[in-house]
C-alpha cells in the first residue's frame, strides 16, 4: 500500500539533543488524529468577519464536525494495524488511539526514539508522519507521537531588586479591574474555561483568598480531565502551580459570579489541542470565553500542530467563543536564542485574542504611567512581534511595526498582541500559590484579565461577544494607547504596534462599542 508524507508533520531534534536509542517496542502511546472538516468554514469565518450570528455548539458540529465515513476509515486502518479507538468525538474532528509503540510506528512510518534534552527524556521522532494515499486529505494531524512539553507558562515571580529606581507596587485584581474602568458587574451566568497543562490549585487556597478579597460567593471552581491529566499540585509557586492559581485568582477576582472550569491536559502538541476543543465544543458547561497562559516559540511547533491549534481557536469563535491567549514574557525574541525575532504561538493565531504586558503605575485610584513592560532585572518583557506561520488578518491592513531603531515596516503577516494588561511583575498581582500569599506578574495574568472583562460584558449585554478582533482594531477610542518603551526589537508608538497591540483597555468603553 502506497504512503504519502503528512503536510507539516516534519519534526527536527532539538539543538543539544542526545539520541538514547529506541522507544521500548511495548511502549504504550495514545495519540490524537484530526480529521478534515465535513464543510470548509470559508475564508469570511476563518477569518472572524461575521456577519451572522454565532452558531450553537450542536449546530457547529451538524455543519463543520468531521463525517461518520472519515471516522470509519481511519478507525479500519488503526484497527488494521492493532491500534485501540479509545475516543471517538466528531464535533472535535478527534479520534484517540492506542496501542504499542512498535503498532504505532509501523502504522504511520516513523521511527520513535528516547530524546534526552537539557529538561528531561521524552518520546521524539524525526521527519514525516506517513500515511496511507486514501487517508491523504482526510487526516489533517497525528499528534502525540513525539510528546515533548509543548510549551511553557508565562507568569513570572516578583523577585526583591534592591536596584531597582522605581518601588515595587503590587495591585489586588479588582484593583487593576477599577483602573481599566471594567463596567459594572460580576459576570454572573458566563463560564470561563481555563487551559491548564500541568500543576493544580487547592480548593482552601481559592476560598481564602476569595474571602480575603471580600468575594462572597466564591466563584464555582471545578476541574476537567484530558486526555488523563488531571489537577495535581507540585508544591511549588515557581512551578506550574503558580500558573494556575494566578489564572484562576484573576479570573475569579474580576469576574466573581461566573464558574471556572479548568481544563487539564498533558504538556504535548495532542494535550494543548484536545484541551482547547474539550473546552471549545463543551456542552455541558458552555463557556463563552477561554483563556490560555502557556505557549512556546512559533518556531517549536509543527506546521500541523499550529494548524490544527488554529482551527480549533477559529472554531471557538465561530460558536461565539473568546479566545484570550498571553503574548509571552521573553520579549521580541520569544526566548529562541538564535538572534531573531519571534512571536509566541497560539497567541500568534489570528483567531485569538493576543494579549501582551505592560507596567502599570497608579496614584489617587487612575493611571499615573502605563509603559511597556520590560524588565532586565526581573527578567521579562511583554512578548510581541511579526508571526512568520499566519498572513495578516484583514482587521490589520495598514498597521506598521516599529523597531527599536526606528524603522517603520507595513506588516504583511500576523502582528502580535492585539491588547495588552498590566503584567510586570514590579507593578503585580497578589494572589496566593501553595499556601503563601505571593506576587506574580507576567502576560499570563493578562490572558484571564481580559476574559474576565470579557464575561462581565457578555453578562451585561446579554450575549457573546465571541471573536472580537475585528471590532477592537475599529474602536481605538476605547484603549489606553502605550507609548513608551520597547520589548527587545519593537518600539511603542501611537496605535498598534507589536508591543501592546492596541493599549490596555478602558472597559466601560469597550462594553459601550461591543454592544453597538
Amino acid at each position: 500500500m502506497a504512503s504519502v508524507p503528512l503536510t507539516g508533520s516534519e519534526r527536527r531534534l532539538p539543538l543539544g539533543a542526545n539520541d538514547l536509542g529506541p522507544t521500548a517496542p511495548d511502549e504504550r502511546v495514545e495519540i490524537s488524529v484530526i480529521l478534515r472538516r465535513a464543510n470548509d468554514l470559508g475564508p469570511r469565518l476563518a477569518r472572524g468577519e461575521r456577519s451572522e450570528p454565532h452558531l450553537s455548539r450542536e449546530a457547529f458540529a451538524a455543519r463543520y464536525g468531521a463525517t461518520t465515513a472519515d471516522a470509519d476509515a481511519v478507525t479500519a486502518f488503526a484497527r488494521s494495524h492493532g491500534l485501540e479507538v479509545i475516543e471517538r468525538d466528531l464535533a472535535r474532528r478527534t479520534l484517540r488511539l492506542a496501542g504499542q509503540a512498535s503498532q504505532v510506528s509501523q502504522a504511520f512510518g516513523v521511527d520513535l526514539r528516547r530524546i534526552e534534552t537539557p529538561t528531561g527524556v521524552f518520546r521524539g521522532r524525526v521527519g514525516a508522519i506517513l500515511l496511507p494515499e486514501e487517508l491523504a486529505g482526510v487526516v489533517q494531524a497525528v499528534l502525540g507521537l513525539d510528546n515533548r512539553p509543548q510549551a511553557r507558562t508565562h507568569h513570572r515571580l516578583f523577585r526583591p531588586d534592591a536596584a531597582r529606581a522605581a518601588a515595587p507596587v503590587s495591585y489586588t485584581p479588582p484593583q487593576v479591574a477599577a483602573l481599566y474602568e471594567f463596567p459594572a458587574g460580576a459576570g454572573a451566568g458566563e463560564t470561563i474555561a481555563i487551559v491548564e497543562l500541568g500543576g493544580g490549585y487547592s480548593s482552601a487556597d481559592l476560598s481564602a483568598y476569595f474571602a480575603g478579597l471580600g468575594v462572597s460567593p466564591a466563584p464555582n471552581v471545578s476541574a476537567v480531565s484530558v486526555d488523563g491529566a488531571q489537577n495535581a499540585p507540585t508544591g511549588s509557586a515557581d512551578g506550574p502551580d503558580g500558573e494556575v492559581m494566578l489564572d484562576i485568582e484573576v479570573a475569579g477576582a474580576v469576574a466573581p459570579g461566573v464558574a471556572i472550569a479548568v481544563y487539564f491536559a498533558p504538556n504535548t502538541d495532542a494535550g494543548f489541542v484536545d484541551a482547547v476543543t474539550t473546552a471549545a465544543h463543551d456542552t455541558t458547561r458552555k463557556p463563552s470565553v477561554i483563556s490560555i497562559s502557556w505557549g512556546g516559540a512559533e518556531s517549536e511547533w509543527t506546521s500541523q500542530a499550529m494548524t490544527a491549534l488554529d482551527q480549533a481557536i477559529a472554531a471557538a469563535g465561530a460558536m461565539g467563543v473568546t479566545v484570550c491567549v498571553a503574548s509571552g514574557d521573553d520579549g521580541s525574541s520569544d526566548g529562541v536564542t538564535d538572534g531573531g525575532d519571534h512571536v509566541d504561538f497560539p497567541a500568534s493565531s489570528p483567531h485569538a485574542l493576543a494579549c501582551g504586558g505592560t507596567s502599570l503605575r497608579a496614584a489617587g485610584g487612575a493611571i499615573s504611567s502605563e509603559t511597556v513592560w520590560n524588565d532586565g532585572s526581573q527578567g521579562g518583557a511583554g512578548g510581541g512581534g511579526v508571526s512568520a506561520q499566519f498572513t495578516i488578518p484583514a482587521w490589520q491592513n495598514g498597521l506598521t511595526a516599529t523597531s527599536s531603531a526606528g524603522a517603520r515596516q507595513a506588516l504583511a503577516m500576523r502582528g502580535v498582541p492585539d491588547v495588552s494588561g498590566d503584567a510586570d511583575p514590579e507593578t503585580g498581582y497578589q494572589v496566593r500559590v501553595d499556601g503563601q500569599d505571593t506576587v506574580i506578574g507576567g502576560t499570563s495574568a493578562v490572558a484571564p484579565l481580559w476574559s474576565g472583562l470579557i464575561a462581565r460584558i457578555n453578562a451585561n449585554l446579554g450575549r457573546s461577544v465571541g471573536f472580537v478582533n475585528a471590532s477592537l482594531y475599529a474602536e481605538t477610542a476605547a484603549f489606553n494607547d502605550i507609548v513608551s518603551g520597547n520589548n527587545g526589537d519593537f518600539e511603542a508608538t501611537t496605535g498598534w504596534d507589536a508591543c501592546t497591540g492596541l493599549g490596555s483597555p478602558k472597559g466601560a468603553a469597550l462594553q459601550t462599542a461591543l454592544g453597538q
